[in-house]
């Protein structure tokens, strides 16, 4: 983010120390000489595909869908104009919408006559798209009897409620049949929040939008206009859909209070309690924890409560005792609770109590996150006072006894590090390899592959790279949903396909991990990314066993890691990365950490847009520029400043693409406070000693970005990982 108060002149000698490593020259020639092989078992794990379904199946018309429109039209043509085939129907439906979008009515019929017959999966849509171009050519009668005849062959099709949308424009009977026969379509909201107009406060309307809305910008005001206007006849489920509206727009203390009035479930006390205690209310949440253990002993809501609960308590003692309660009833959670023991023992100056409660977790729950990190804490602390032996022996552990930990590719990675310290090459490979193939999409599974000789680009030498860019073959798989859905989505009708998806969806409040994984793709298509990148990401947070099994297979899936790091405006970002002789992964590995690339997003300091660069910021790097009008909103110009402004952080470091990155967090000055402070001899410590948390996470995030853009759009890594 680019901050206030940034100093205009920056002057910073970045010495020799630079470019030195940890390792020192012997070393690293030794990781060169010897890094990975295409055949090494240690290599990266090869990313797979799903087996194609529907559209998939076509390459040809999958890889066009992907191109933009102005750049595929001569080879869908071809392709359109040849034999009876499926390709030829997907061709010429292509055609038609691309058409549409242009304003070009009369060519768009002439590709869909008589498609509706040959094109059965679809037929429905092609009728749809010819009352478009009848209504847009003029032709309001043909329009309308286009529509009802939509409406008689396919009744029951979710396009049908444009075709009730449309004819209600004129009969607005046709309004109530959209919302009765497909209340969660998007149209059904367009004319909630229509009639609402006219009748502000209509109660139907407002739990319309409460159960099927709560994803749509000021749904939290409508929602408060629901409460105020209707409180005393609500029923307990329209309680229910307007706590979990709040709940999902982070307004968690009307969250908790709405949940206080849903039906009794352990989910939703534990909801209330938690929603009122982040809303300010301590000693009331207390209170409603309290009744939901009483009422539901052996939920796993109840784990949860006893946490918070230790916390909320009166006195330490008090909280230690909920603690105990905890490990108790929920053995699978005493490692977590000793830690909290440990803690709170700490507080209250008992630090023999202290370290036997940190000593059990090491012996009884080794296994445990809990004991991941009482290692990690130490080793760090042996290696603050150069002591990497013991620094080792304490953080080796990690990555055996708890493998899935959070902590493990950064204890191997570091385990390789002192290895080398200490003359273990052997030792320090195989650490860094353990990462590459364990945690391949980790921050330090970059910094692994650097160690080992990688052209991946290293801090010093991201910023000069230039590598090609590879478009995706493909949408991503969707998993859940119907034929005609999967078929919209490969074809790139991501409007119609999330239409569909709003019908097809039936439990947004608790989906399946397929379910959630296709709402994910569903809100990237129609760039919904902030709330599209959460859904896919939120994955990893699964806890039931089953849905875990089902994460860790789809994680594995290339479609899981290109609807994790997708890559919309590439051809802007290419543009402006060459223009400003930048590496374009690093451009848009940094775009998504600023913005999850929401071009009219505003950060509470008002940072703008996708690069979010501040207003006066904007202007400063205008007057530089002599560019005479701009908006931050349009992503053209957004990119254009904000990637001036990451090269001229670049200039004032010499091209240290570490110091760069993380000037354009925390401003130039302060990272030449640190520089000056504590070196840069070994880079990846100077990461580890960045004093400000929000910074430090930053640059992991966005050299993470970086390496996942890497590993999924550059064809030389691509390439790797298929040997």
């Amino acid at each position: 983010m680019l901050k206030r108060g940034r100093k205009t002149q920056i002057s910073l000698v970045v010495g020799a120390s630079i470019a030195a490593l940890m390792f020192g020259a012997t070393l690293s020639a030794w990781m060169i000489a010897n890094r990975p092989r295409p055949t090494d078992p240690n290599s990266p794990p090869v990313l797979t595909r799903t087996p194609p379904t529907q559209a998939d199946a076509d390459p040809v018309l999958t890889r066009l869908a992907m191109m933009p429109v102005s750049q595929r039209a001569s080879q869908l043509e071809s392709i359109a104009q040849g034999s009876p085939s499926s390709s030829r129907n997907r061709a010429r439906y292509l055609l038609a919408t691309d058409l549409l979008r242009q304003g070009q009515a009369a060519k768009a019929l002439s590709w869909l006559e008589g498609l509706e017959q040959e094109y059965p999966l679809l037929s429905a849509y092609v009728l749809s798209q010819q009352a478009r171009a009848y209504g847009m050519s003029g032709n309001a009668a043909k329009a309308q009897a286009t529509w009802q005849t939509l409406l008689q062959r396919y009744p029951n099709d979710p396009v049908a409620a444009e075709a009730l949308y449309a004819l209600g424009k004129i009969r607005p009977a046709y309004w109530d049949q959209v919302i009765q026969k497909f209340p969660a379509h998007p149209r059904s909201m367009d004319i909630a929040r229509a009639r609402l107009k006219q009748q502000p406060g209509r109660k139907d309307m407002l739990l319309l939008l409460a159960n099927h809305a709560f994803y749509t910008p000021g749904i939290v005001g409508m929602l408060d206009q629901l409460v105020v206007r209707h409180a005393l006849t609500l029923k307990p489920a329209d309680w229910e859909a307007i706590a979990f509206a709040y709940w999902e727009n982070l307004a968690y203390g009307k969250a908790g209070r709405a949940y206080l009035q849903a039906p009794t479930t352990a989910l939703h006390r534990y909801r209330a309690a938690r929603g009122i205690q982040l809303g300010g209310q301590g000693g009331q949440a207390f209170n409603l924890y309290q009744q939901m253990v009483r009422q539901f002993p052996g939920a796993p809501e109840t784990a949860l409560a006893l946490r918070r609960m230790s916390r909320l308590a009166p006195t330490p003692l008090e909280g230690i005792a909920y603690l105990d309660q905890l490990i108790k009833q929920f053995p699978d959670r005493a490692a977590e609770a000793w830690a909290i023991k440990a803690d709170t023992y700490e507080e209250l100056k008992n630090t023999k109590a202290a370290a036997q409660a940190r000593q059990l977790i090491l012996t009884r729950y080794k296994n445990s996150e809990a004991a991941a990190e009482i290692r990690w804490e130490r080793a760090w602390e042996r290696a603050k006072v150069g002591d990497f032996l013991g620094a080792w022996k304490w953080a080796q552990p990690i990555a055996s006894d708890v493998p899935q930990s959070k902590l493990a590719p950064e204890a191997a990675f570091w385990v390789g590090k002192w290895a080398a310290r200490l003359s273990k090459y052997q030792e320090s490979r195989t650490a860094f390899e353990y990462v590459l193939k364990q945690h391949p999409e980790s921050y330090y599974a970059w910094r692994s592959a650097v160690a080992l000789g990688m052209n991946v680009g290293d801090f010093t030498t991201v910023r000069q790279m230039n590598p090609p860019v590879s478009q995706p073959i493909q949408q991503p798989e969707l998993l859940a949903g119907s034929a005609t859905l999967k078929e919209l989505h490969a074809l790139g009708q991501s409007e119609d396909a999330w239409k569909l998806w709003q019908v097809e969806f039936k439990n947004p409040r608790k989906p399946t991990v397929a379910e959630q994984f296709t709402d994910g793709i569903m809100r990237l298509g129609v760039g919904d990314n902030l709330d599209g990148l959460y859904m896919v990401s939120s994955l990893a947070d699964r806890e039931d066993k089953a849905d875990q099994a089902q994460y860790q297979s789809l994680r594995k899936q290339f479609d899981y890691w290109q609807a994790l790091y997708p890559f919309p405006y590439m051809d802007l970002i290419r543009t402006w990365a060459q223009e400003r002789q930048l590496n374009p992964m690093l451009v848009v590995a940094l775009i998504r950490q600023e913005s999850r690339f929401e071009q009219n997003i505003r950060s509470a300091v008002g940072a703008a847009g996708l690069m979010q660069v501040m207003p006066e910021t904007g202007d400063w790097i205008a007057s530089k520029i002599n560019l005479k009008q701009f908006s931050l909103d349009d992503p053209n110009d957004n990119i254009k400043l904000g990637t001036w402004y990451l090269d001229y952080t670049h200039d004032e470091y010499q091209n240290h693409s570490l110091l760069a990155v993380a000037s354009y967090n925390a401003g130039p000055g302060k990272v030449a406070e640190w520089v000056k402070k504590g070196g840069l001899d070994d880079p990846d410590a100077f990461v580890e000693d960045i004093p400000y948390d929000e910074t430090r996470g930053y640059v992991k995030s966005v050299f993470e970005n970086y390496w996942n853009y890497m590993r999924l759009y550059s064809p030389e890594v691509l390439a790797f990982q298929k040997q």
